[in-house]
């Protein structure tokens, strides 16, 4: 399936089988970071093998924080990492960080790096450097950080930290990322800190920072941290990713009669509105073995498809499923009523213009679809022919393509998809798995 930098898929009859999903980037990405200014060493099984990880573990080690990966006897589990943390006073970095095609890793780390007394700076490869950074830059000057970037704030970034002052911020747009970047930036803050977001966004870096052992307080939207808090070293079971596992969830539902089985699924209620949007359009999911893992809920998924109806995706669920929407954007065709994305202006700034990638594979498979600034609309029972569809660079509309092919007539190829790496690596041979013809 794989040959170099394409794919080639072809058309499928079902989709059946067990897929053991990546560990969850997000909370890869936070825990990492927590660990390298905790005290003592943490221990993280199924730690994500993405690329955009891996930047952030580079980023860490060059602050000073040594890691390993690790074998565990009697585990099958080659995505066990050790960090060793180093406390709140990271080691001023030799040459610049290198966070390749990772925003999580430029935003969030500017957090801990603006409380850090030294100069750093920050690059990314070509995708992250046109990815706007204004919207931690704001925050973090206006807590006494003092930040460079190139035009049109944009990377390479320099962050001159030192003692920062608390702030009450409201960002205008809803985002995790930011979020967690002032909380993180917060500890190192004489006072309360507060995030008030428009939207509920994914609480992941609140979750990990109490699993650290700081006090978070969230009371509606606003989210608390008081600075001077030390973090302890933790050790944790990193969930499967749900937004890796909406792929395959949308694959089961191009095929009455599909069977999927993905265990040890993140079921954080920020995130599992995705099983509430594909179950109100058809899909039959039912949920098992929910378990706490450092205050994240964990479950196993089956799915099986069946009826495959439209929907109206926007306002907060928009906010909710803003990874998922390029793939259920790319299956929507296929629907009967097909769907309609609203208030999704926000994945023109993703790796790639989402939207204007969406689109455009799309016609090229035949598909009507109208593009709009904030949104699309794709009319549902369409029929889709294979075509020559580009990755864009963009790691979920590499993913999101491959399972549109699998119903369309005849063979599609996707250029550029090793971007599929940026979070993961393994997918297409999985998918190859499930897939039957």
């Amino acid at each position: 399936m794989p040959d170099g930098s394409n794919v080639i898929v072809r058309p499928a009859r079902s989709v059946r089988g067990a897929v053991r999903i990546p560990g969850d980037k997000s909370i890869s990405h936070r825990y990492a970071m927590l660990a390298a200014i905790a005290e003592g060493t943490s221990r993280f099984q199924n730690f994500s093998a993405a690329r955009d990880c891996a930047s952030t573990l580079d980023c860490v080690a060059k602050l000073g924080c040594e890691w390993k990966r690790l074998r565990l006897k009697d585990e099958d589990d080659d995505g066990a990492i050790e960090v060793r943390g180093v406390g709140p006073r990271l080691n001023a970095p030799a040459e610049m960080l290198d966070c390749g095609n990772s925003g999580s890793t430029m935003r969030m780390l500017s957090g801990i790096l603006a409380g850090q007394p030294f100069l750093t700076e920050l690059f990314g490869d070509e995708s992250l450097s046109r990815r706007p950074m204004a919207r931690v830059m704001t925050p973090l000057s206006e807590m006494g950080a003092r930040i460079e970037a190139a035009e049109g704030a944009r990377p390479p970034l320099k962050i001159h930290g030192g003692p920062l002052k608390p702030i009450h911020y409201r960002p205008e747009v809803a985002s995790a990322q930011v979020k967690s970047c002032v909380l993180f930036a917060g500890l190192f803050a004489v006072g309360e800190t507060v995030v008030e977001e428009p939207i509920r966004t994914r609480d992941h870096g609140e979750i990990a920072l109490r699993a650290f052992g700081a006090e978070v307080e969230r009371t509606g939207n606003a989210s608390r941290i008081v600075g001077g808090q030390r973090l302890r070293a933790i050790e944790a079971h990193v969930p499967g990713d749900l937004s890796s596992a909406a792929f395959f969830l949308c694959a089961a539902a191009l095929f009455p009669g599909s069977q999927i089985t993905l265990p040890g699924i993140l079921m954080n209620p920020t995130r599992a509105r995705l099983l509430d949007i594909l179950m109100q359009m058809g899909l039959k999911v039912s949920v098992a073995h929910l378990e706490e893992h450092q205050g994240e809920l964990v479950g196993s998924i089956e799915a099986r498809g069946a009826g495959w109806k439209g929907a109206v995706i926007a306002g907060s669920d928009t906010a909710a499923l803003i990874d998922e929407i390029p793939v259920l954007a790319a299956v929507a065709p296929y629907s009967d009523g097909g769907l309609e994305f609203r208030d999704a202006k926000e994945l023109r700034v993703k790796e790639s213009d989402r939207i204007a990638a969406v689109a455009a594979n799309l016609r090229r498979m035949g598909a009507e679809v109208e593009e709009r600034p904030d949104g699309l609309r794709i009319p549902g029972g369409q029929h889709l022919h294979g075509a020559e569809l580009d990755s864009f660079g963009d790691h979920r509309i590499a993913m999101a393509f491959a399972v549109a092919a699998l119903r369309a007539e005849g063979e599609t190829t996707i250029h550029g998809a090793d971007a599929a790496g940026v979070s993961y690596p393994t997918f297409f041979e999985e998918l190859e798995k499930v897939a039957g013809r």
